[in-house]
């Protein structure tokens, strides 16, 4: 006869106290959460002169009853440590991604355990803000019972405001850079010569450094030396692809440089002191209202080709 199979006994158990479990604060915790019903955080002095946040009857480094004194702290704090929830359970405080963190309160010597809330919208990785030393504040509840529930979560400080901005302008062009693009759409670059022989680019009526009339106008050649550049990664109507380059050129024969876009090259070839060329747009597409030039390509990828 055969040993018959082992199975475990298992029984359910549920512990509950139906009016609920109730148990005295004493004075120490007791003040803690009055002052914190009446929207006051407050600590307890110990005999050595720390302030204990939340507060405790006795000193946990030696054992000694704190001080009749407290303290009132924060309300602002430093999260010292932190762990990300990605997938919160039924009964944690919050039900979007949030963190437990350490805060350590203004005037406090000890860290409050609690929520830090970045809002709904995160997902299972934490925010990029989250980190320690991040400077919080508690979001208290409207109604307060006496409870640490009473703070609903820290928030983080506002260091930043994303301000939404447009502004529309309408520039008129005046008599030389009217003609400047009348040029352009020629395809021809024209600048001014002052009077101390400083050429000028694009063309103006005037010389910056003394108000003092041009007095030749210049075609310069499409050709010439980046002087410096920067390479972007913000997306730019002007610029197809990110990263892009913007640079400034001296033109062969000008003493300024000129502003422009970079391309035919990739962002990790361009350098200093290349020789570039203008790329210009096809006849059809140039206007007075938009740059007749793409942008400037390395000489040596432009060679043969016509303006």
């Amino acid at each position: 006869m055969g040993t018959p199979p082992h199975h475990p006994l298992t029984g359910d158990h549920t512990v509950e106290f139906p009016g609920g479990y109730t148990r005295s604060t004493g004075p120490v915790i007791g003040r803690f959460l009055t002052e914190l019903r009446d929207g006051r955080l407050v600590g307890v002095r110990t005999r050595s002169g720390r302030v204990l946040v939340p507060p405790t009857e006795y000193d946990p480094d030696d054992g000694s009853p704190v001080t009749d004194e407290f303290v009132e702290v924060g309300p602002a704090g430093t999260v010292t440590t932190w762990t990300w929830v990605a997938a919160p359970r039924p009964k944690h405080p919050l039900g979007h991604p949030f963190a437990w963190a350490l805060i350590l309160l203004d005037g406090a010597d000890t860290p409050l355990l609690h929520t830090l809330d970045f809002g709904p919208d995160n997902g299972s990785a934490p925010p990029r803000d989250l980190r320690t030393g991040l400077r919080v504040r508690p979001q208290l509840r409207d109604e307060r019972v006496g409870a640490i529930t009473d703070i609903a979560s820290f928030r983080p400080e506002v260091t930043r405001v994303v301000a939404r901005t447009r502004l529309d302008y309408t520039i008129r062009a005046g008599t030389a850079l009217t003609r400047y693009l009348d040029g352009q759409v020629e395809g021809r670059i024209l600048g001014m010569r002052s009077r101390h022989g400083t050429v000028y680019v694009p063309l103006r009526e005037f010389d910056p450094t003394d108000g003092s009339p041009g007095v030749e106008e210049v075609e310069l050649p499409d050709t010439g030396v980046l002087t410096m550049f920067s390479v972007n990664h913000v997306p730019d109507p002007r610029a197809p692809d990110v990263p892009f380059v913007t640079g400034y050129v001296r033109l062969d024969g000008a003493d300024v440089d000129l502003l422009a876009l970079i391309g035919g090259v990739e962002v990790s070839q361009v350098r200093t002191g290349m020789r570039v060329r203008a790329e210009w747009l096809p006849p059809d597409e140039r206007s007075r209202t938009r740059p007749s030039i793409r942008w400037f390509v390395p000489v040596h990828a432009d060679e043969g080709r016509n303006a």
